[in-house]
């Protein structure tokens, strides 16, 4: 805390300096939440996403700058008016879900499942004695559509009885969570973040509240398979999505023939691990560090946007409160992009708010995979990792003529930069903002 933060005899805080000033509401001032002594520490990345299942298949494919936005495989799109979307491709439950498994669940799971085993296999993370060390914190958007859709079919053809018991927990939000829980055996405080798009970086908000109480081990971020007849009717009503029939049409955020956004399944899941238990443990690889995390709520309408804003702005300042780091030392921010005009608007705003006209390099990697609801803001935060690791900020897919009046530096070609301290942000749909600041893992903490 500053000196020049001033508390009250009642040991309110009445007035607050540095970059907290900025995220006060009117006759109210909030200061950054003590930072404490635990520092948490990605140490495993699992990604199953259209751009490829690993992450330096998916990394890769986002170098090469390979659009994963396809025409709809599997069933007839066009009657939903959206004919593209981001798909997995050459991806084989098989290698991870058992078969008795494979029958109660739903593909978002199976992919969860693949997700979580690829983490845990690059961390080098063998569960430790103590079952209740290791937490599943993941997030979820829309649950087993496929499974359920077909259950209900077989409701309304054959009766009731041709429903099976799993359609009780397939479907359910919880269920990855409690299928990755049971399958490893991890007992550790565990539960499902539910705010649509922010959902991949509010689970991570979630596992530094578990951290700090004593849970060594966190598995978060989360997967999506929307792509089937039910779940892509639900998401139609949005309004959101785009109906160009051409990929390269279909999402072009910041771009001024931004139209909708292409939907997408996958996503990522990520370890991550206490500072000191991951040294004790010996582990291998540090991807980096998560240092500040914000997240507020627009609290206007359930599904029109805010008219400014206002509370996206603040969630950015709330985290960069958080992690102690000013505007200028963020080297890249990783952006929702909705691909919608209205709400890049806004987005843009935010950040100029933040970071100032042309501030810092933008880049929404989201455009190459299509939007994958939760499961795309936790594998944005993957994307961020690995461009720290490379010092690459990757190029943002399908913009020709960017809105020059948005003030963004957006980045259109792979750009080289030595990315030291990145922001990666989500919006989720009904006024979710969350933002997440991620540092370059340092051995120690500077005197």
């Amino acid at each position: 805390m500053t000196d020049a933060t001033v508390i009250n005899d009642e040991g309110t805080i009445t007035e607050v300096a540095g970059y907290a000033r900025d995220t006060a509401p009117e006759g109210r001032a909030i200061t950054a939440p003590p930072r404490g002594t635990t520092r948490l520490l990605v140490t495993g990345l699992g990604v199953v996403a259209p751009t490829g299942v690993g992450v330096e298949e998916h990394w890769q494919s986002l170098l090469r700058g390979e659009l994963a936005v396809r025409p709809i495989e599997g069933f007839d799109a066009s009657r939903y008016g959206v004919t593209v979307a981001g798909q997995v491709r050459d991806f084989d439950p098989d290698r991870f879900v058992v078969p008795q498994l494979k029958v109660q669940t739903d593909r978002w799971s199976w992919m969860s499942l693949a997700a979580a085993t690829l983490a845990a296999e690059d961390a080098g993370y063998i569960p430790p004695e103590q079952a209740y060390a290791t937490s599943v914190f993941l997030a979820a958007g829309s649950g087993g559509n496929e499974f359920s859709q077909h259950e209900i079919q077989g409701l309304w053809a054959k009766g009731p009885r041709s429903v099976g018991a799993y359609q009780s927990i397939a479907w359910f939000y919880a269920a990855s969570t409690g299928q990755v829980s049971i399958r490893d055996g991890y007992k550790g405080p565990s539960g499902v973040v539910v705010s649509e798009g922010a959902g991949g970086l509010d689970s991570i908000g979630w596992a530094r509240r578990v951290a700090r109480r004593g849970t060594p081990a966190v598995l978060v971020g989360g997967t999506e398979a929307g792509v089937t007849p039910y779940a892509l009717l639900c998401q139609v009503t949005s309004g959101r999505l785009s109906t160009a029939p051409r990929p390269e049409d279909a999402y072009k955020p910041f771009d001024e023939r931004a139209n909708g956004h292409a939907i997408g399944e996958g996503g990522a899941i990520l370890l991550l691990e206490e500072a000191d238990a991951a040294r004790a443990r010996g582990a291998r690889r540090v991807w980096g560090e998560v240092v500040g995390y914000g997240a507020t709520h627009d609290a206007h309408h359930h599904e029109d946007p805010a008219p400014d804003a206002t509370q996206y702005a603040r969630a950015i300042r709330l985290a960069l409160a958080d992690a102690g780091v000013a505007p200028d030392e963020v080297g890249m921010v990783v952006a929702d992009g909705a691909g919608v005009p209205e709400l890049d608007a806004l987005e843009a705003q935010a950040i100029t708010a933040v970071f100032g006209e042309r501030g810092v390099p933008v880049t929404a990697p989201s455009s190459w995979t299509g939007r994958l609801m939760a499961g795309g803001s936790a594998l944005n935060v993957a994307t961020a990792l690995l461009a720290m690791r490379d010092g690459v900020v990757p190029a943002t897919g399908n913009v020709d003529r960017p809105v020059a009046e948005y003030g963004l530096d957006l980045v259109r070609e792979n750009r080289e930069r030595d990315l030291d301290v990145v922001v990666v942000l989500a919006r989720g749909f009904g006024g979710f903002n969350s933002a997440l600041v991620l540092r370059r893992y340092r051995e120690e903490e500077p005197g």
